[in-house]
């Protein structure tokens, strides 16, 4: 008997422990599509600026990575190997002494306009260039190129 009354207590406590209401349900959406509504502008008015930052970051790493291709081939790969060298082994002179099996790289990505990244080595120095928005060289804002020379 006094095993059937520790399970009727049980289930009353089950049944005394309440859900959420409809009204508070719709007044935690309310909040959420409020909040929505003035973050979302924000971010979704900045596309250009995440393209450019992308942009950046790729040419940072694939500069990184031309980095480690120098210190393993004691020079960068020329113009004509292009980056394409930090993904597959290249031809062509200057031949990588000690290329790195799987690469510095596992895919080159496209710009975030969908165009290669350009590549000039010369005088022991690499540039990596990005055209910018407009995709030709020069202009302002975020038509402007992002190279690898810049500061920022």
């Amino acid at each position: 008997m006094g095993n059937k009354k520790v399970q009727l207590d049980v289930v009353k406590q089950y049944r005394k422990q309440d859900g959420f209401t409809l009204i508070e349900i719709m007044v935690v959406v309310a909040i959420i599509a409020i909040l929505g509504a003035a973050v979302v502008p924000l971010i979704m008015d900045r596309p250009n600026e995440a393209r450019v930052v992308r942009a950046k970051t790729d040419i940072g790493n694939y500069s990184a990575a031309l980095g480690l291709y120098r210190l393993d081939n004691f020079n960068y790969p020329s113009t004509e190997q292009g980056l394409e060298s930090l993904v597959e082994r290249p031809s062509g002179d200057p031949e990588p002494a000690n290329w790195k099996s799987g690469g510095y790289v596992q895919k080159l990505n496209k710009d975030p306009w969908g165009r290669d990244y350009l590549y000039i080595s010369e005088d022991g120095r690499f540039e990596i260039i990005s055209l910018g928005n407009d995709g030709v060289e020069g202009g302002e804002d975020f038509d402007a190129d992002i190279s690898s020379l810049d500061a920022s």
